[in-house]
């Protein structure tokens, strides 16, 4: 599952309090998270992943994600909710 699947997703989540949501609604398909990310933000939505069998994957810096999210700045956790 690569960066490039998020960047052309038609609708996607961009942020913990975003991505959360879509994740207790069972609307997200994956979610994407920072290796560098604070650990209290990313820690409960991956548990919630894990419940609810949301496939999670890594990326290495939340600059990476957020260039991929097509935003200035870092992010941490982000979801595709429509491919």
């Amino acid at each position: 599952m690569s960066l490039e699947r998020l960047s052309s997703a038609r609708k996607k989540t961009v942020g913990a309090k975003q991505t959360l949501k879509a994740v207790e609604k069972s609307q997200a398909q994956v979610v994407f998270y920072a290796a560098d990310a604070e650990a209290r933000v990313v820690d409960p939505i991956l548990r919630l992943c894990t419940t609810k069998n949301i496939p999670t994957v890594k990326v290495d810096t939340m600059k990476e994600l957020g260039k991929a999210c097509r935003i200035e700045v870092g992010c941490a956790v982000a979801s595709i909710t429509e491919d």
